[in-house]
């Protein structure tokens, strides 16, 4: 990955974390091809669940470095973003930091334009907290509600260690022994209805900060996360992380995805791309169908698509830091009408700073009403 790309990673996802932890008020956040395939590493017994109290709110924030060869972006649009009603099929996080917002601040002449185009939308739920004391319970209070009422939710696990390469949003459970025991604790929470999971973003597009055996280590745990939680909730589907079309080519993308287990339906239902970035979705589903051909598999696998800051495409200087000029994109959606695109989510949610234009992971009002407006 190019330079630009390690510090988007960096801040992106150091800014979206902030409610992944600490009841969703904590600080922190959100490589070559290998020749090694990864060890594939035995499955648990099922956890038991421990009695944890009610989860606190989990509000998250992602991880993205920005392109390396970015798009040309056109001047700012002045159309408006799409407006269309949320799906009914997927879920609303009710503690996201933008409602917390829009709460406080009931006569700000921005509240309308925020609430009606940003805060009405789906957006993910990111757990980077690397501590399993809480995380069943964590997850389970949004799976429950989620199952409640009806709704799809999309949860982010991201605490694989070494997270962000040493960057802005470092952390990470303290090895993989612990990764692995923090993903069975996770799983423990999904329940029995239908989820949608963003594996660890940055995983595998920014592994190259690893040696080759800690790459193929940190592959295995991949490889076997997908399957523990697949196996947890059959109706969950598991999504790798396939970087973006501005990052790396994608035959590497597919070879790192391959030794990662993406192509294994046991333990994955395909790739995601452009989490906290903002690649336009046309450039997004050309480069997702390159990676899940070079990859192989069936033809079940697919790819999820971040459209939460891609409206205007990426910024033609590189600038990846809360770049000025960017829109929301494509409202999120299980249904894209594209072949091998099952989804188009709000993964990075709109208006939480990369850190430039406020705290990384925290909410930008200023931010998200020029994204939105």
């Amino acid at each position: 990955m190019v330079a630009a790309a390690s510090m988007v990673v960096a801040v992106g996802s150091a800014a979206g974390m902030m409610s992944a932890f600490d009841d969703g008020r904590g600080s922190d956040r959100a490589g070559p091809a290998m020749t090694r395939r990864a060890v594939v590493r035995p499955l648990p017994v099922p956890p038991s669940t421990p009695a944890e109290p009610p989860a606190a709110s989990v509000t998250p924030s992602p991880t993205r470095p920005s392109s390396a060869a970015p798009s040309p972006a056109p001047a700012t649009s002045t159309r408006k973003p799409t407006t269309e009603p949320a799906p009914a099929r997927l879920y609303r996080h009710p503690d996201a930091q933008v409602l917390d917002w829009i709460a406080a601040h009931p006569d700000d002449p921005r509240r309308a334009v925020i609430a009606s185009r940003i805060a009405d939308r789906p957006t993910a739920v990111w757990f980077a907290d690397p501590s399993p004391s809480t995380i069943t319970a964590r997850v389970r209070a949004v799976t429950s509600d989620a199952a409640t009422e009806g709704r799809v939710p999309v949860l982010v696990p991201y605490a694989i260690p070494d997270r962000d390469c040493g960057g802005a949003s470092r952390g990470g459970a303290p090895d993989l022994a612990a990764y692995d025991a923090w993903i069975d604790a996770f799983a423990a929470g999904l329940g029995s209805g239908e989820v949608i999971v963003i594996l660890e973003p940055d995983s595998v597009a920014q592994s190259d900060c690893l040696t080759e055996g800690q790459q193929a280590d940190r592959f295995a745990s991949l490889a076997r996360a997908g399957r523990v939680l697949k196996a947890a909730d059959r109706r969950a589907r598991v999504y790798y992380d396939g970087g973006h079309s501005g990052w790396n080519p994608a035959t590497k993308q597919a070879s790192l995805l391959d030794q990662a287990g993406a192509g294994s339906p046991e333990g994955s239902d395909g790739i995601f791309t452009n989490v906290s970035n903002f690649q336009r979705t046309t450039d997004e589903i050309a480069y997702a169908r390159r990676v899940l051909a070079d990859l192989g598999g069936p033809a079940s696998l697919g790819a999820v698509i971040d459209t939460s800051r891609n409206g205007n495409g990426a910024p033609a200087d590189g600038q990846w830091c809360d770049p000025a000029g960017r829109r929301i994109g494509q409202a999120p959606t299980l249904t894209t009408g594209q072949a091998r695109i099952d989804a188009y989510l709000w993964v990075k949610p709109p208006g939480e700073s990369d850190g430039c234009k406020g705290t990384a992971g925290v909410f930008s009002p200023s931010y998200a009403y020029d994204l939105a407006r």
